[in-house]
């Protein structure tokens, strides 16, 4: 019999292999585990529920456990706030697809950048800022915000996506210290939208090219880790203005379906300061005499809503 949710199981799965024995007090036990992590009737233990019920669980066979059972089973895996949240989303989606009540519908994600952010993206200059979508297609930059990532220019709008770069620009490897951490957070980024929109066409497209494209990628859409991206810093080793840590804050976009506005900064008077404004000076220098949209990837999808209403401009 085919699992009925496998999304479910594979979360688990993957979760249950990552949690040490050591860390929980177990005993190894003699003999080498044949399996990385936790055993099933370690985990169906530690949550107080049965082999049986966790086995029919793990195999999409139980399709509705109860909100006690899901906080029980995500504190036995010692899930964080934001990975207890995707499994109770998973545990919701296999009891709609079971006949319950279906979840409320989300707004559709837009591509459309207001006119007051495209301001404030110029506002905040030179700080390097720009807006993404809800799967990180990067949907309108100021200067240094489009050549914050090297390359990222020669892209066609649609194609400019900061996971997509992290893991298919050939620059990409080069810009952070640390590309495999970089990888890991855009990968739980894109987790967590599929424990809120497993739907979402964007989200499939996305995953399904970086699946064939990127063993790297495919490893790590198999941990499933969950993380959305936040708050912090992020060091660059960037070909035109060398090394700089910038702090970045990631603000939600009311209205948009997931948008986000991201800004880079750094304190005034330090080296990174001083490398953030020479890559503003930079990038405006490279853009001068490009079309008024370069750095607006929602431009080719405003001229379409235009056309369509009648509402384009003559020329």
């Amino acid at each position: 019999m085919t699992e009925q949710h496998p999304e479910l199981g594979r979360f688990l799965r993957a979760r249950r292999a990552g949690v040490s024995p050591a860390d929980l007090g177990l005993p190894l036990g003699a003999g080498t585990r044949r399996t990385p992590g936790l055993r099933r009737e370690e985990l169906a233990a530690l949550a107080g529920v049965s082999i049986d019920y966790y086995i029919r669980l793990e195999r999409g066979k139980e399709t509705r456990p109860s909100p006690a059972v899901v906080d029980a089973l995500g504190r036995a895996l010692r899930l964080n706030a934001e990975e207890l949240a995707f499994l109770r989303e998973l545990a919701a989606q296999a009891a709609r697809g079971s006949g319950a009540s279906a979840a409320p519908s989300r707004p559709a994600a837009s591509r459309t950048v207001r006119p007051t952010l495209r301001r404030l993206l110029e506002t905040v200059r030179p700080c390097p800022a720009y807006v993404l979508g809800r799967t990180n297609d990067m949907l309108a930059a100021n200067p240094s915000g489009l050549f914050l990532t090297p390359g990222m220019v020669d892209w066609p709008d649609r194609k400019r996506n900061t996971i997509r770069y992290t893991f298919l620009h050939p620059r990409a490897r080069s810009l952070w210290p640390d590309w495999e951490a970089k990888a890991r957070s855009c990968v739980a980024h894109l987790r967590a939208v599929a424990g809120t929109d497993p739907d979402d066409a964007e989200l499939a497209a996305i995953v399904g090219e970086l699946a064939v494209k990127s063993p790297e990628f495919s490893r790590m859409w198999e941990r499933y880790d969950v993380r959305r991206v936040g708050n912090g810093q992020k060091t660059f080793l960037h070909p035109t203005v060398g090394t700089m840590t910038l702090s970045h804050e990631v603000m939600e976009i009311n209205h948009t379906g997931g948008g986000r506005l991201v800004v880079y900064s750094a304190e005034p008077g330090t080296p990174d300061h001083d490398a953030m404004v020479l890559l503003d000076m930079e990038a405006a220098a490279a853009l001068a005499g490009q079309p008024n949209d370069s750095c607006d990837t929602s431009a080719d999808a405003e001229r379409a809503e235009r056309a369509e209403s009648g509402s384009e401009p003559e020329r």
